[in-house]
């Protein structure tokens, strides 16, 4: 899974040709791995402000608006991807524009298929 983190820094930072480049590059990628049959999924993800975290302790639920609050970066989308292997899947996380101006995160996906639920 290729994990893209943002910050609000960042973005308002990005002028409005940066950000089409952006647009147009995330476009290409996903046009890329889904004619290559390796595009699983991708979203990008609603802004932080209507992000609720959720806590259970002692058996009670309770909610929090907002993720962690002393998170400067946050999660604002991903790529999940059939790669081969973990350097393919780095090379393809290198290429999204996000990964010049914040992070981009690569994490295997673990193989759930055998347990039973």
């Amino acid at each position: 899974m290729l994990l893209i983190y943002s910050n609000a820094e960042s973005w308002e930072g990005l002028s409005a040709e940066q950000r089409d480049g952006l647009v147009q590059a995330h476009e290409s990628m996903s046009r890329e791995l889904t004619d290559q049959g390796l595009l699983v999924s991708a979203a990008g993800l609603a802004d932080p402000i209507t992000t609720r975290t959720v806590r259970v302790v002692d058996d009670t639920a309770t909610t929090t608006d907002g993720p962690y609050a002393e998170a400067k970066e946050h999660l604002a989308g991903f790529y999940l991807v059939e790669c081969d292997d973990i350097d393919q899947a780095i090379g393809y996380a290198a290429r999204l524009p996000d990964a010049e101006y914040v992070a981009v995160e690569v994490r295997p996906v673990m193989d759930m298929s055998g347990l039973e639920m």
